[in-house]
């Protein structure tokens, strides 16, 4: 059996994925005007909201992997026009957050994690840095979900992809990934 603490931190970065599936296939029924259009929330758009959420985890992800990227990752705010390109370089992100996050062993979780700001290199656990990095995730999806609250097309449940309970509704998301139930009972 997986250590409890990594199971969670696997199950967290797989719900993230879905999440961001099921969200990413609700605001692409959006026309693209609709995606751009001004709205009342942090970020004055679906559009920017997403892509805010994609280099943020890109941010986090390379020092989670050791990399020096820092601010760069946000030097382009909105790299991504489209829904469609938007979510493929999500999908992608999401999918690597997962490798990373199954294979973590225990130690790990402690280990220094160097982020690169702009004039210094704060220095933070592991552990604490995914916790961060999953709020900054469910924060943003939220403000998304809000956001598409105004429009034609219903926010879609975004909470449905970890107990066990909620299993009959995840086989789409699960299966877009080529996933099944026991990805999430494996962790």
């Amino acid at each position: 059996m997986i250590e409890p603490t990594l199971r969670m931190i696997a199950k967290l970065a797989i719900n993230n994925a879905l999440a961001n599936y099921r969200l990413a296939k609700a605001v692409a029924r959006l026309s693209q005007a609709e995606f751009e259009a001004p709205r009342t929330g942090f970020f004055p758009s679906l559009k920017a909201t997403l892509n805010h959420i994609l280099v943020i985890d890109w941010f986090y992800i390379d020092a989670l992997r050791g990399g020096a990227l820092g601010p760069k990752a946000w030097e382009n705010e909105m790299p991504f026009d489209t829904v469609d390109a938007l979510y493929a370089a999500q999908r992608t992100s999401d999918l690597d957050l997962v490798a990373f996050c199954k294979g973590l062993v225990p130690e790990a979780l402690a280990a220094p994690v160097a982020i690169h700001r702009q004039n210094r290199v704060q220095t933070e656990r592991c552990d604490d840095v995914l916790s961060h990095l999953f709020a900054h995730q469910i924060h943003h999806r939220g403000q998304a979900h809000t956001l598409l609250a105004g429009t034609s097309v219903p926010p879609p449940q975004l909470d449905e992809f970890i107990v066990a309970d909620d299993a009959g509704f995840r086989n789409q998301e699960l299966a877009a990934f080529g996933w099944d139930e026991t990805m999430l009972q494996d962790v």
